[in-house]
C-alpha cells in the first residue's frame, strides 16, 4: 500500500471540456487528485486560497482575470502552491511574463498525457518543467534580448512629445505643464507608449528614446544653460 500523500491539483481553465478531460486523465493516477476547478483567473485565485492545492494547472487567456495576473497573485500569497501553465499560446509576450509572474512550468495544450503527468510531478517537487519549444524561446530571450520593436501601431505625435520629455527626466506634472494637458492624460500617454514599445518602465522608455535618437541629453543641457 502506498502511503505517500497525493498531489492535490487545481485546474483553472475557462473551457469545461478541457477541465473534464484533465480531470479524467488525472483520475487514473493513484498519486494525483483533482481537488477543484475554476472557470477564470479570479475564481482560480479564490479556490487557491481556500483549497491550498500543491499544483495549479493554469490557462492564460481567461475572462475577468487572466492567467498571468492570477499566477502573480498566487505566487505572492500562496508560496506553497506551484503553478504549471497549460495553454495554447507559445508567443514570446506570454511565456516570459508568465515565468516572471511565478509559474514554475509552461506546457502547451498539445502536450501528450504522459508528459503532462510527469510535468505535474516535476513541478510538485519544485523542479521547472518547460515545453521544448518554450525552453528554446526562453534561452533565446536570455542569450539575445530582442531590440524593443515598434508595433504596427506607431507612436502618435503627442506620444512622441511625451516620450521626449520622459527621456529628459521630466515628471508627469512637468510634462502636463509643458504640453498644456492634464497629468491623467500624461499617464495615459505613458501607458500607451510602454505598451506599443513593449517596455516595462519609464526608465526603459527613456533609454529607448535616447538610443533611437528621439531625444538628446545635450538638448536638455542646452535648454537649462544660463
Amino acid at each position: 500500500m502506498n502511503d505517500k500523500p497525493r498531489i492535490h491539483v487545481l485546474v483553472v481553465d475557462d473551457h469545461a471540456i478541457v477541465r473534464d478531460g484533465i480531470r479524467s486523465l488525472l483520475g487514473t493516477e493513484p498519486d494525483i487528485e483533482v481537488v477543484g476547478e475554476a472557470r477564470d483567473g479570479r475564481e482560480g485565485v479564490e479556490q487557491a486560497g481556500r483549497l491550498r492545492p500543491d499544483v495549479i494547472l493554469m490557462d492564460l487567456s481567461m475572462p475577468r482575470l487572466d492567467g498571468i495576473e492570477a499566477t502573480r497573485y498566487i505566487a505572492a500569497n500562496a508560496p506553497g502552491t506551484r503553478v504549471l501553465v497549460l495553454t495554447s499560446f507559445a508567443a514570446d509576450d506570454k511565456i516570459l511574463p508568465a515565468i516572471k509572474a511565478g509559474a514554475l512550468g509552461y506546457l502547451l495544450k498539445d502536450t501528450g498525457p504522459a508528459e503532462l503527468l510527469e510535468a505535474i510531478r516535476q513541478v510538485h517537487r519544485g523542479e521547472p518543467s518547460l515545453d521544448p519549444a518554450v525552453a528554446r524561446k526562453l534561452l533565446t530571450e536570455v542569450s539575445h534580448p530582442p531590440k524593443p520593436p515598434l508595433t504596427t501601431d506607431p507612436l502618435t505625435a503627442r506620444e512622441l512629445s511625451v516620450l521626449r520629455l520622459v527621456a529628459k527626466g521630466h515628471s508627469n506634472k512637468e510634462i502636463a505643464r509643458e504640453l498644456s494637458i492634464t497629468e491623467m492624460t500624461v499617464r495615459t500617454h505613458v501607458s500607451s507608449i510602454l505598451g506599443k514599445l513593449h517596455l516595462a518602465s519609464r526608465t526603459q522608455a527613456a533609454l529607448y528614446a535616447l538610443k533611437e535618437g528621439l531625444a538628446s541629453l545635450e538638448d536638455e543641457t542646452t535648454e537649462r544653460a544660463p
